[in-house]
């Protein structure tokens, strides 16, 4: 069979949009510039900021995941399922909703205060600058990890399990010799995901920034272009960014060797094992801990978003017109994410089957380049790219679209990867023999298929478009702006009820999200069993 070029016409376009990008950065720095980056001492300020609070917060992340993670796998209790679907959700959850929450619950005003106020004890912890990054940072990335750790804990074979238990092993023994190396095998991949997510996190650090102090990489881009137009510095910064995720990634590919997870493994091993009170008691506080830490700042936006300004917010001509805008960006954005991913995979694997892995491996990466050129420098590059022909604003819903699609893309690719694979080895020659190709096949074949998949990879790319800052910030005005922006403009301006009302419409809007494609995969399910 013929490789069907679709997939290599998308890379290409890919390419020439961030070569494109990074040559109009390039024209905008001299080798002199590059030199400053190692002299300058606000260039080693955000670098070292930058690296210092990925780190804590990495270590901070995966290192409170593993006895988490640990206790969720030896405990049944009502509800867990129920936590684990809102661990899953915190990924993609808009990030200012997040940190509306834990400024209702640790900001100066906050109930955590208030509750020390209340009790005559005065409180000196602030919520903005690195205590505030890191307590965000956290809060999205520990239920992350602690699901990554989860699954590779339930990737032990059951026969490993009934072993330990024959042997007598108590749980610290069984913990060191039988699921620490399934454990440590999965960290470096864990780390350097939850490293890189928070080292580019920028929505996170500019709501909760401390001023200079509390500066990374990319707030500092956005600084220089948004507020000071020096185009120099930005794109100076925006090459420097790139330099520094490109080596990581390559650091973090190198180190990561994640387990192949077996999904039917049963967690029926703790019946056979000695249990005591002592270790129901470890594994309680684990569990009450995260409980109390992710649960309080989601249920505070909800109660938040109930109050006297509600009906008048809603009413606002502003609100709905941002909440359209966004709908607008989400969709378009999702959709040419969506097959954009599927059509570099049609090409990709009829290139593995045709063992030619290597070209596979390659026009997939093309796909997640975007993990190396995070969305603000693509921004960057693309406004000054087109401030060179025209008025750059105007064309302001098209690069944001653009951006947000190339962002929602390496998760499309990673979800529909094995799927889409596994469906072209079982069907391919019987698709041959019948002579299904096009429409045809994929309403026979792909369709039924892949339906699942392809909804779970497309909710995903809208909830990231939907609730992403970093590409809306640099063209945002008042004339065009989307919901988070809103939201982040009415925070910036203490306008803190109107913002509860806006956080909790953006966070029904991804629970709703989240219950539409549960309802899709059940619909799914339901018609492959009949």
């Amino acid at each position: 069979m013929s490789t069907p070029r679709i997939g290599f016409a998308v890379a290409a376009a890919i390419i020439f949009l961030v070569g494109s990008a990074l040559w109009s950065l390039l024209t905008h720095v001299s080798t002199a510039d590059i030199a400053q980056l190692f002299t300058e001492p606000y260039y080693l300020h955000v670098t070292k900021f930058s690296f210092y609070q990925a780190t804590l917060s990495t270590l901070f992340s995966v290192g409170l995941a593993i006895p988490i993670a640990h206790a969720l796998s030896r405990r049944r209790f009502v509800g867990k399922a129920l936590l684990l679907k809102l661990f899953a959700s915190t990924l993609v959850l808009p990030v200012l909703v997040g940190v509306f929450g834990l400024l209702a619950i640790y900001g100066n005003r906050g109930l955590f205060v208030q509750g020390l106020n209340y009790f005559g004890n005065e409180s000196s912890f602030s919520i903005y600058g690195l205590n505030g990054i890191l307590l965000a940072h956290i809060f999205f990335n520990l239920p992350y990890a602690t699901r990554l750790i989860l699954q590779a804990l339930e990737s032990i074979p059951h026969e490993q399990h009934k072993l330990s238990a024959h042997l007598g092993m108590g749980h610290w023994h069984k913990f060191r010799w039988v699921e620490w190396p399934f454990i440590k095998q999965q960290l470096p991949h864990i780390a350097g995901l939850v490293f890189m997510l928070c080292f580019t996190s920028f929505a996170t650090v500019m709501a909760l920034g401390g001023g200079p102090k509390a500066t990374t990489i990319e707030l500092a881009i956005y600084q220089a272009i948004k507020f000071d137009f020096d185009l120099q510095t930005g794109a100076l910064l925006a090459i420097w960014q790139i330099i520094l995720c490109g080596i990581m990634t390559l650091v973090i590919q190198s180190l990561a060797k994640p387990l192949e997870v077996n999904l039917g493994t049963s967690l029926s091993q703790s019946r056979h094992e000695k249990d005591s009170w002592l270790s129901k008691c470890w594994d309680g506080f684990w569990i009450f801990s995260v409980l109390l830490f992710v649960l309080p700042p989601l249920i505070v936006v909800v109660f938040s978003g109930l109050n006297k300004q509600t009906l008048d917010v809603l009413s606002s001509a502003s609100l709905w017109h941002a909440f359209t805008t966004s709908i607008q960006i989400a969709l378009m954005a999702s959709s040419i994410a969506l097959l954009s991913g599927v059509a570099i995979l049609i090409t990709s694997r009829r290139l593995r089957l045709s063992s030619r892995v290597h070209s596979a491996n390659g026009i997939e990466l093309i796909g997640t380049i975007i993990l190396v050129t995070p969305g603000l420098v693509l921004s960057t590059g693309i406004f000054l790219l087109f401030r060179m022909f025209t008025d750059v604003f105007s064309l302001a819903m098209g690069i944001v679209v653009i951006v947000n699609a190339m962002m929602g893309l390496p998760y499309v690719i990673k979800t529909l990867a094995q799927p889409m694979l596994h469906v072209e080895q079982q069907y391919q020659y019987l698709c041959s023999s019948l002579g299904l190709s096009g429409l045809n096949r994929l309403k026979v074949v792909e369709w039924p298929a892949l339906r699942k998949p392809l909804a779970h990879a497309f909710s995903i790319s809208f909830m990231f478009a939907f609730g992403d800052l970093s590409a809306v910030a640099l063209f945002g005005s008042q004339d065009f702006r989307t919901l988070p922006l809103y939201l982040f403009q009415l925070l910036g301006s203490y306008q803190m009820e109107a913002a509860a009302v806006v956080s909790l419409l953006l966070l029904c809007i991804s629970l709703s999200c989240f219950a539409l494609i549960e309802t899709l995969f059940r619909s799914n399910t339901r018609k492959n069993h009949a």
